[in-house]
């Protein structure tokens, strides 16, 4: 096995919390959940960028026999490669994570070769928004097991919210449900709790696809 050098790595300000979520339509419960625990987050110290549904609607479907990147595929690559925590929110769909939210997750095999493959090393935060209990739950149970499969690590808290019935969110984006706002804002705290010093490689072998 080669030797990775490594140094320390001290992060200068604030952690970079990279959002990812939401539908093809415009102001989604999903997207308005997945800003209001980034807002949490930036009121926190933390530096965040949202990827949502439009910036989402933009990415190629992922062919992996493809190697070009067009410009909005780069950027979100980039994006969650310098983040230090990452959330992701999506709408269940049949019981299971949307295809728009699946193919951003599956561009980020180009990661597979970084010194921090995928998510290792920081904390995932994981959002569901659904129509019916049963949708939120066994989609937050994929999206969990796809976060473990990317080497990142879940929050203890996962929220689901349930918009069947009285909205949770008010036209401008604010949450209007106390506690689904106390459960985001809890969601943004755990996302930023990974350390802020630790050792990070340098270099890595290459990775040949």
């Amino acid at each position: 096995m080669q030797n990775l050098k490594v140094r320390p790595f001290v992060q200068a300000q604030g952690p970079l919390i990279i959002g990812i979520g939401g539908t093809t339509r415009p102001n989604s419960s999903t997207e308005k959940a997945l800003a209001c625990s980034l807002r949490a987050a930036a009121l926190r110290g933390a530096r965040t960028k949202l990827f949502g549904g439009r910036e989402l609607a933009a990415l190629p479907p992922f062919n992996p026999e493809i190697s070009e990147r067009t410009a909005e595929q780069k950027a979100f690559i980039e994006a969650v490669r310098q983040a230090d925590g990452i959330i992701i929110a999506t709408p269940g769909y049949h019981g299971g994570v949307s295809g728009l939210v699946k193919n951003a997750l599956d561009l980020l095999e180009d990661l597979r070769c970084d010194a921090r493959v995928y998510f290792d090393g920081r904390a995932v935060g994981c959002i569901v928004t659904a129509a019916g209990w049963q949708g939120c739950n066994t989609t937050l149970g994929a999206l969990r097991s796809i976060v473990h499969a990317m080497r990142g690590w879940p929050t203890p808290l996962g929220v689901t919210l349930n918009t069947a019935g009285t909205p949770m969110f008010d036209d401008l984006g604010q949450c209007l449900n106390a506690a689904a706002q106390q459960s985001l804002e809890t969601l943004a705290e755990q996302t930023m709790s990974v350390p802020t010093s630790y050792i990070r490689p340098v270099e890595a072998e290459s990775c040949h696809a």
